[in-house]
């Protein structure tokens, strides 16, 4: 995986200011311009992670938290402290 460089960095800062919808669209646009590079192996695995996860949310074993408390403590880790 490519190491996350300075101007990385700050796209992905200036990304998290956006609101969810832009996000969403942002995020989409990314994904699809990999050009139908995704790994089979990868994407085989986050399946099988996603299929754990929604089974432990259903079960009732999984800890949640909410947006609003992830977004919080998201934004205290930049350097700004958004």
């Amino acid at each position: 995986m490519a190491q996350m460089t300075p101007e990385v960095s700050k796209l992905l800062e200036q990304a998290l200011s956006l609101s969810v919808e832009e996000q969403e669209a942002l995020a989409d646009s990314l994904i699809s311009n990999l050009g139908g590079k995704v790994d089979e192996g990868v994407q085989a695995a986050w399946e099988a992670e996603i299929g754990k996860r929604v089974a432990e949310l259903n079960s009732g074993q999984a800890r949640t938290t909410s947006w609003a408390e992830v977004r919080k403590r998201n934004l205290e880790k930049l350097p700004n402290g958004h």
